[in-house]
């Protein structure tokens, strides 16, 4: 792994002149700063990946094209030497941090990507334009830097599909690789936007990663349930053999077990999680929710509730003062089945 501190680059030129070994792989981690252990082990995996023949470039820029307000992107934190302290640990051969003249010559681009309909959901209906200035910029990155492969974390779901839905759909050259959320012990995900909450306020905003828990302990416990009230027999005795079975809830309403479902319905994912986010409402710092929602993660539609198998991303965002977070988790439905 490379030791050396990541050499600092400010232009499109002097990342041309960077050059990269023969043959080996370049990796990128795109990032608007602010880096904290998330992306490190972003640039750690892609450290892994490119193998110490291969060249990691981080990416530090915050992109107008994504905030709408000036405000919002005025208060986004800049640090950029603490940065590149930490993309010299993760491994990183070199940090990409231009300024807005150096990515935007002239202003603001009159050509830009589209999101299309996907990037009008959740995230893209609360945040206008967001999605479109991401994949702008992402877009732009990538023919600027070039990599064989980039990586992205999972906490940003949507934002992730609509990359590899841009890469698939413009046949750009790069393979984009996932990184599971990091989270801190208390179970919040890693977010730059943190730094802003009190003390009070986080343990509001714990409320996310608990309803995300929340729902998939639902959903891991009922569709065990089903899975062993189907050995069962349909026959009187069966409370009993739920019983012995150690499902002592199960055998005390014996009807409904031999009449439910024989899958966890999206609505009882979404109920669990719900409880806790609701509660959360109450807190003397109350969380303010936007959405939750069960969605596919090729599009970022809300599944249905007749959907009874395959993979699926619960998704949450809500304010809790003036700071803005989002989370997911990915699930299987019908994984027990």
């Amino acid at each position: 792994m490379n030791t050396a501190p990541a050499t600092l680059l400010r232009s499109a030129a002097e990342l041309e002149a960077l050059g990269r070994p023969a043959g080996a792989r370049r990796a990128v981690v795109m990032t608007m700063g602010a880096l904290h252990d998330g992306h490190a082990t972003l640039i750690r995996a892609a450290r892994a990946a490119a193998g110490s023949d291969g060249q990691v470039v981080v990416t530090v820029f915050v992109n107008p094209l994504q905030f709408g307000e000036a405000a919002d992107l005025d208060r986004y934190p800049r640090t950029l030497d603490a940065d590149l302290a930490v993309a010299s640990r993760a491994g990183a051969d070199a940090v990409f941090a231009p300024s807005v003249d150096e990515v935007y010559p002239g202003g603001e681009p009159q050509v830009r990507i589209v999101a299309g309909p996907m990037g009008e959901r959740l995230e893209g209906a609360a945040r206008p334009g967001h999605f479109d200035g991401m994949l702008t910029v992402v877009a732009k990155l990538l023919h600027l830097t070039r990599p064989d492969a980039a990586f992205f974390g999972q906490k940003d779901a949507q934002q992730l599909a609509l990359v590899r839905r841009m890469v698939r759909d413009l046949n750009f050259g790069t393979d984009i690789v996932a990184v599971p959320t990091v989270r801190d012990p208390d179970g919040l995900a890693l977010s730059s936007r943190n730094r802003f909450l009190s003390a009070e306020e986080r343990r509001t905003a714990l409320a996310l990663p608990r309803a995300l828990f929340a729902a998939r302990d639902r959903l891991v416990a009922q569709q065990t349930l089903h899975a062993r009230a189907r050995t069962v027999p349909e026959r009187a005795g069966r409370a009993a053999a739920l019983n012995q079975l150690g499902e002592v809830r199960a055998a005390a309403d014996t009807q409904a077990v031999a009449l439910a479902r024989p899958t966890v319905a999206p609505a009882a994912v979404l109920a669990a999680a719900r409880t806790v986010l609701d509660e959360a409402a109450e807190e003397a710092v109350p969380l303010a929710l936007d959405y939750v929602a069960l969605v596919d993660p090729a599009d970022f539609t809300e599944v249905p509730d007749d959907r009874v198998s395959g993979e699926v991303v619960l998704v949450v965002a809500a304010r809790v003062g003036a700071t803005r977070l989002i989370d997911n988790i990915p699930l299987t439905l019908g994984a027990l089945t």
